[in-house]
């Protein structure tokens, strides 16, 4: 069940109703009136109530009108590395800009940012460095509409880097970053409680073997409990060989639910040229997403292949449209949307974040 009822004594009210108002925080929209509301339902929790329930609401015994609703779980659960991103603001080359933009950059968390901004709940977990980029991206995720609750601070690993140079890739600041350090005991403590959705990638295979451990643990975790698993293969050619890559990112892929791919990506590593012969190469999934550039994405499951072509935009930088059309078409596939338009929604998504520098995009009313 998503709501627990626990009971403490004493301080020990207190400690848990302080962590539940933090987390709560990190989900819901709230005023200053009702954030100060709850505060209060917590210091008379730590007075005169026995009962605390773990969900966001303190204080059984009086003033219970001005506690917050129940908070909700995560429809979507994002899972993996987010570094701090600069880019340049206008599109030029790295070397010639003069204006930069430090923005919060992984492709779980940007998933998760696009499902939040299309309206359903989403939620990151990961580990940041406990430094000032770490805070950062924090900031930053919970102002996009992203629960960051779940995420673990390090104080002795950094929160990883990143630099976009538009046109011609990107450098990666990351190695032995406080994302590399996931292990499969953290997979343990991710809570799943009423997750519709886990959305994972293969970066966080590339990062590290403990990592890449993290990955299956949390897997196993996922079909335990009888929740989805959304995979993006999102190959990293400059974090792993090749050969290593191709046997990892397949054996990931094969055990999701639903899977992302480029069409070149696919050939890359499994010598696919085709979306059909993607499919060929990855049968296990119950749907298979194949997207390939500005021609368009096919989907293969049960009812067979729906293909949607892309929407024709000017790109000024194409990293971060995946993560895009990953966020529109899981965020569509939560409103109960069918084949298309989980497709059309993938597109229109990925059709914004083209024709800006940054991974994600500042809704305007």
């Amino acid at each position: 069940m998503l709501a627990q009822q626990h009971r403490y004594r004493g301080r020990n009210v207190v400690e848990r109703c302080f962590n539940k108002l933090k987390q709560w925080r990190g989900i819901a929209m709230r005023s200053d009136k009702t954030a100060r509301s709850y505060e209060a339902g917590i210091c008379l929790a730590g007075r005169t109530s026995s009962r605390c329930i773990l969900d966001g609401v303190a204080d059984d015994a009086r003033d219970a009108d001005d506690l917050p609703p129940r908070v909700s779980a995560p429809e979507l659960l994002a899972v993996g590395e987010t570094m701090a991103m600069v880019a340049p603001m206008d599109g030029s080359r790295l070397v010639e800009a003069r204006e930069f933009r430090l923005d919060a950059g992984g492709a779980e968390s940007n998933v998760a940012a696009h499902v939040a901004a299309l309206g359903h709940r989403s939620a990151w977990y990961s580990r940041l460095g406990d430094d000032a980029l770490g805070d950062r991206i924090l900031r930053q995720l919970e102002a996009l509409g992203v629960d960051v609750s779940r995420v673990e601070r390090d104080a002795e690993h950094p929160t990883g880097l990143y630099v976009k140079d538009p046109g011609h890739g990107v450098r990666y600041y990351r190695r032995g970053s406080a994302a590399s350090h996931l292990t499969p005991e953290h997979a343990a403590q991710v809570d799943l409680d009423g997750v519709r959705i886990l959305h994972l990638s293969g970066i966080t295979a590339a990062i590290s073997d403990t990592a890449s451990a993290f990955l299956d643990a949390l897997i196993d975790r996922a079909r335990e409990a009888g929740v989805p698993v959304s995979f993006d293969v999102n190959h990293r050619a400059a974090l792993w060989p090749l050969g290593v890559a191709a046997l990892r990112l397949r054996e990931l892929a094969a055990r999701a639910d639903i899977v992302f791919v480029g069409r070149d990506e696919a050939e890359t590593l499994w010598g696919t040229a085709t979306a059909a012969g993607a499919r060929a190469a990855l049968p296990e999934p119950a749907e298979l997403v194949v997207k390939d550039g500005d021609v368009g994405a096919t989907l293969f499951d049960a009812e067979g292949e729906h293909f949607v072509p892309a929407l024709e935009v000017e790109v000024v930088e194409a990293v971060g449209a995946g993560d895009a059309f990953a966020g529109g078409f899981l965020a569509a596939r939560l409103a109960g949307g069918g084949p298309e338009e989980c497709l059309t929604a993938g597109h229109e998504r990925a059709a914004l974040v083209l024709q800006t520098t940054s991974d994600t995009i500042e809704e305007t009313a």
